[in-house]
């Protein structure tokens, strides 16, 4: 079975939201700017409650923001 892996679309937000940096956006769901590196990478799935912290800063559905996408298994 393929493992799932939660990707999403963070930093195009960030660019559509005025070019907010990756600083300003761990500062307005309290995380630090490494965190928010993390999700953008997909080496990081946040909690459900920073998930929806990161919507609501983005004025957005949830699965606007973060949706499920299938990692290949390794062999």
């Amino acid at each position: 079975m393929d493992k799932l892996l939660i990707r999403s679309n963070v930093r195009k937000l960030r660019f559509e939201h005025h070019e907010m940096t990756q600083q300003q956006l761990a500062e307005k769901v309290g995380v630090t700017r490494q965190t928010i590196v993390a999700i953008e990478k997909e080496k990081y799935s946040p909690s459900l409650e920073l998930a929806f912290r990161i919507a609501l800063v983005f004025n957005s559905p949830l699965e606007e923001v973060f949706f499920i996408g299938k990692k290949e298994a390794s062999i």
